[in-house]
């Protein structure tokens, strides 16, 4: 009898591969935002940076990755997802090389955007890829959504490990140099895995492209410039400016374009706007949280580096369980709409609570339980909502939903840790060395990304329509 594997079997294995590249795709993009921060004392000392200057070995990643995304989902549609997958790894390669060997400030900085760019590539691909390998079956697509979703913050965590672990043991340009055997790995092992896709016909539009792009720059731009210069400062005001009337004339410019970067009409898919927009929120809420509580953990508790990613790890692990294990059949039990409500109202539950914390507080007290009650509200609303938000696009635009979809939450990341971090410091969460109040700024910013929280609840339920018996099978279109 042949031992010789099934067809089905192989095309199976490879389905799974796939989805671990997939996953790792989104691991890396999150890690890459957090696993800089132990490091940048070092960096700042080895280069030169001023300390104004510092937050933009973060800011360069965020400002371009936020601002190409739209592009990525267009060219993953027009090139082919797999193809721009693999030309987003490379990407990224040559920029954590970059950053890694970078002896001068403009160096450094340029090596992140390039970093950036390539995470812009990947996400939306990534999505696309996903919906192509598992969109036939949706149980399976839920599965691989949820092992999708569960990889953020597996990745936020991994950062905080490894950067403390690489910056200790070995040097700083290690945190970037780690990227390149994955991505080495992601480029051999990607066209054996993933589908091979049709690449459509069609231009790119680039003054849309252009023009999106430098909006959406100017605005992350403006947005996390803000703890630094203020609200009102010129240039703040100036960059918002900017970014505002040139997404204006995107939104001009979509709808007399006989082939636009995004069409606008994609918007009329049902509760595509309002599961966008639970992103967009849940962002907000989320993002501040987990950088509120890492300044709390080290800078009030006194835990080092390495010892507030281990405290993290309930939280890390309660999230990856309820994607995988919770939502999946809450969802399909009570629909995506009352899932993405429901657990941004426990997100914004955890939140209040986590805003008791004490300067003499204590972990198992002031920080274990609110943390896993923001975890399970995290885990509830992000499947379902962006579920929803893939699935609801044609097929033959999947690239540009995956796009629009990322940009959403990557645009409400920056919007809401900027805003919370003007909270905060007007609380006294910027008077280093004054426990008691930089506890009541950070309990500030927690009690503010909870009213985000609570909004995104509101706007969510009142936005989103239900569509007959709504489960998450349901939400995903046929022929998907």
């Amino acid at each position: 009898m042949s031992s010789t594997a099934s067809p089905a079997a192989g095309a199976n294995s490879r389905r799974w591969l796939a989805l671990g590249l997939i996953a790792a795709a989104q691991f890396m993009v999150i890690m890459d935002t957090s696993i800089i921060g132990v490091a940048l004392p070092e960096i700042q000392r080895d280069l030169g940076f001023a300390p104004q200057d510092l937050s933009w070995v973060f800011n360069a990643y965020v400002v371009a990755f936020g601002g190409l995304l739209l592009l990525g989902g267009r060219l993953s549609d027009l090139l082919g997802a797999r193809r721009l997958f693999a030309l987003g790894w490379l990407v990224l390669g040559v920029g954590s090389l970059v950053a890694g060997l970078a002896d001068t400030v403009a160096v450094e900085i340029a090596g992140r955007a390039v970093q950036g760019a390539g995470s812009a590539l990947i996400a939306p691909s990534a999505l696309t890829l996903l919906f192509m390998t598992f969109g036939a079956n949706p149980k399976e697509l839920t599965k691989a959504l949820a092992l999708y979703g569960a990889a953020a913050p597996a990745g936020g965590t991994a950062g905080v490990f490894l950067g403390g672990v690489l910056t200790e043991y070995l040097s700083w340009p290690w945190v970037f140099f780690i990227n390149l055997p994955i991505a080495l790995a992601v480029l051999a092992l990607t066209p054996g895995a993933m589908p091979a896709g049709t690449a459509q016909r069609g231009r790119i539009d680039l003054l849309g492209a252009l023009t999106v792009t430098l909006g959406l720059a100017a605005v992350v731009f403006a947005v996390v410039r803000v703890p630094e210069e203020g609200w009102a400062s010129p240039s703040t005001l100036v960059a918002g400016a900017i970014g505002i009337a040139l997404l204006v004339a995107f939104v001009a410019l979509q709808a007399g374009s006989s082939a636009p970067l995004m069409r606008l009409g994609i918007f009329k898919a049902t509760n595509l706007a309002a599961a966008n927009i639970a992103q967009l929120l849940l962002g907000a809420a989320w993002i501040p949280m987990f950088f509120f509580i890492n300044l709390y953990l080290q800078q009030v508790l006194g835990l080092g580096a390495f010892a507030s990613g281990a405290a993290l790890l309930p939280m890390t692990v309660t999230i990856m369980l309820g994607m995988v294990a919770v939502a999946p059949r809450l969802t399909a039990a009570y629909g995506p709409k009352a899932m993405t409500v429901g657990g941004l109202v426990v997100l914004g539950a955890g939140l209040v609570w986590l805003s008791r914390i004490d300067a003499d507080g204590s972990f198992a007290v002031d920080v274990l339980p609110a943390t896993l009650v923001t975890a399970a509200g995290m885990a509830l609303a992000f499947i379902p909502s962006l579920s929803t938000a893939l699935g609801a696009a044609a097929p033959e635009e999947g690239g540009l939903a995956a796009g629009i979809v990322n940009t959403s939450y990557q645009v409400g990341s920056a919007l809401g840790l900027a805003a919370m971090t003007v909270v905060a410091a007007a609380y006294g969460s910027d008077q280093v060395g004054d426990l008691a109040a930089m506890t009541d700024g950070f309990s500030a910013g927690f009690l503010g990304a909870a009213g985000i929280a609570l909004a995104g609840a509101v706007v969510t339920g009142i936005g989103w329509k239900t569509v007959r018996t709504e489960t998450a099978a349901e939400s995903v279109p046929a022929g998907r």
